[in-house]
Order: C-alpha cells, then structure tokens, then sequence
C-alpha cells in the first residue's frame, strides 16, 4: 500500500520519538571478561554479538543493533547496557508509570483502575487536528485508528452541529476507552480493535501474534512471559506486577493517544518487564517491548539492562515506505542509545 507524503512524514518522526523519550546521558567503566550464563548464550545464538560488540557492553557503554523484521511493516532494535542501581529501584519507578513518563513529550500519563472507570480517562482531551478529522472520519478513510464501530457510534452520537460537539465527542471517547479496557480484560487479544482507518482492515490481535512468533527472546528464553501476553486473562502462570495505563505523548507532527499493559515478572535470575501496546490513535498497529533486567555478581552491585523493541506500522510499506526504512531504523537504533545511557543516568542518580 501505498501511504501519503504526510503519513509518511509523520510515521518518520514518530518512530524517531518512540525511541527518545528517556533522559539525559552518561558511561561508566567496569572491568569484567564475562556474561551470565544465560544472557551470554542469548548473546550468542540470538544477537550473535561479535567480539567487538561484547567489548563495548563490558566496558560499560551502551550498545544498540536494528534486528532482522519484515521490512514492509515492523521495526525491531536492540539495546543493552550495565546499569549500577538495584533491579528494585527501576521496577518501583515503573510502577509508578505516571511520574516516570512524565513530562517533556509526555502531555498526560494515567494509570487505570483494576475495573476501568470513567474518572481514568477524565484528562484524556483530543487534540484539534483530531476533532477535525472526526468530522469527516468515515471506513476506510480516517486519520485516526478507529474500528468500524467506534466510528458509527461517533457518527450516530456528536451532533455536530452544536457549539459543545468537542465536549460531546470527548465524552464518548471516554466511555469507549472505558469499554475497550474492560473488554480486553475480560477477553484479552480477541478484544482488540480492528482498525478501518485505511481501504483493508487490520486486526490487532493477529499483528501481535505475529510480532510475537518472531521474537526468540520470548519462544526460547521467556515462555511463560509470552504464554501471558497471548492468553491473557487466562495464562497457567501470571506476573507478579501488571497494570494497564493511557498516555498522550508527542510523536512526530502530531500528538498520540496510546493504552498499554504492562506486565512485570521478578525472578531471582532474571525481572522481566513487558509493555504491550493496546491501542495507538496514530502511526502504530501493535507494539511491544521487551526489558530483561538481569543481575551479575560478578560485575558488583547493578544489572544489564536488556531491551528489545518491535513495532509494526502500516507507513513501510509503498514506494516512498521503501525510502525512508532505512532511516527510521537508524533513527531507532540510534535513539535507542540514547534511551540506555539515559535510563542508566537517572537510575544511578538515585
């Protein structure tokens, strides 16, 4: 398919922006010849780090690799860096999802109550350009990601022709982010959208299962982890720690409306951390990231924090898509460095 210049240009700057969204920087030194066992054989048979590359990480500097994804429609990256702070620290700071992605590009971050209410989504306010473009919003043809029921309801309920048409569509909008939690916590993946913003419908359940059929780090290294993502409510074994919250964050040329879940695991090995994204109003079908934060006594106080991203996009694909891939992956491999030596930065500042 082939997308507008300005879908393009937007898609562009976004997944720039995904991958900046941290703080500032800083690298430190630490003499070591060695990996856990565990990450070094995912080093190994996964990432196949060269001898270079483990240098780099073992004198304490961040490294950051685009990995192999269908390059019509995703974008993956790697990164990884020796963090000098307890595990303890940045699960407690994620936890409290709405100080740690606050500010700066972040415009409001909530998190939702076990059963959605209506006072979550009480400082969810749409911006301008989508009020517009609501107004004329229809299958097939909308700026925003929206189901074909989401946009009937929009339809059938703003009376456009009213001086509060705004208040009236960022009420229903509201309740609809209230029924689209609830439902995914009562159906899990069945319960996502499927988008009808463009001519073919996308269904967000199946890009997930796909993004997740290609991620090794959860097929052969975190299981259970990915049995939660893809069964939930209904998994064997849950996370110890999961929260579901919405944000609004500046991406690209224009503001973004965004529900993930977050799921942590705490083991003594290894606290695996997953944000899967429910819903994004612009740019991105599904995403999810992936940080392992993996203790090394060997190393003294700290641990490698491991991060794996993968977004799919429907903005890849098409002639000028073809064009700018290799931007917006470089951009996200490079953002993503500096989102390491950032997080190291605050982290060790505690």
């Amino acid at each position: 398919m082939c997308v507008p210049n300005r879908v393009l240009r937007r898609l562009g700057s976004a997944l720039v922006a995904v991958a900046f969204l941290w703080w500032g920087s800083s690298i430190s030194v630490v003499g070591q010849s060695a990996f856990p066992q565990r990450l070094d054989d995912y080093f190994t048979k996964v990432l196949k780090l060269s001898a270079q590359d483990r240098k780099v990480l073992l004198a304490g500097a961040p490294l950051a690799k685009s990995l192999e994804a269908d390059p019509g429609k995703e974008v993956a990256v790697f990164g990884a860096i020796w963090i000098a702070a307890p595990i303890a620290t940045y699960v407690a700071a994620i936890q409290d999802i709405e100080n740690f992605e606050k500010g700066e590009s972040f415009r409001a971050t909530k998190k939702v109550s076990e059963t959605a209410r209506i006072e979550d989504f009480a400082q969810l306010v749409l911006p301008d350009d989508d009020v517009h473009d609501l107004r004329s919003c229809k299958v097939g043809d909308c700026e925003l990601k929206l189901s074909a029921d989401a946009l009937a309801r929009v339809k059938k309920e703003v009376d456009w022709t009213r001086p509060d048409a705004k208040a009236q569509l960022e009420r229903l909008v509201r309740v609809m982010a209230v029924d689209y939690v609830n439902a995914y916590r009562q159906g899990g993946n069945s319960a996502l959208a499927v988008y009808r913003d463009g001519s073919n419908p996308t269904f967000v359940a199946n890009e997930f299962r796909e993004l997740v059929s290609g991620m090794p780090e959860l097929g052969e290294y975190l299981p259970d982890m990915r049995q939660y993502l893809l069964e939930y409510p209904r998994p064997a074994l849950r996370p110890t720690i999961s929260f579901i919250y919405w944000q609004e964050a500046q991406f690209g040329l224009k503001p973004t409306i965004r529900l993930n879940h977050v799921a942590i695991q705490e083991g003594t090995d290894a606290t695996i951390v997953a944000s899967k994204q429910l819903y994004s109003s612009h740019y991105f079908w599904t995403a999810l990231e992936l940080r392992a934060l993996v203790p090394d006594p060997s190393r003294g106080k700290g641990f490698w924090f491991v991060n794996v991203n993968r977004s799919r996009s429907d903005g890849l694909s098409g002639f000028v898509g073809r064009i700018i891939r290799g931007k917006v992956r470089e951009a996200a491999r490079s953002g993503i460095e500096f989102a390491l030596t950032a997080a190291k930065k605050r982290l060790e500042a505690r």
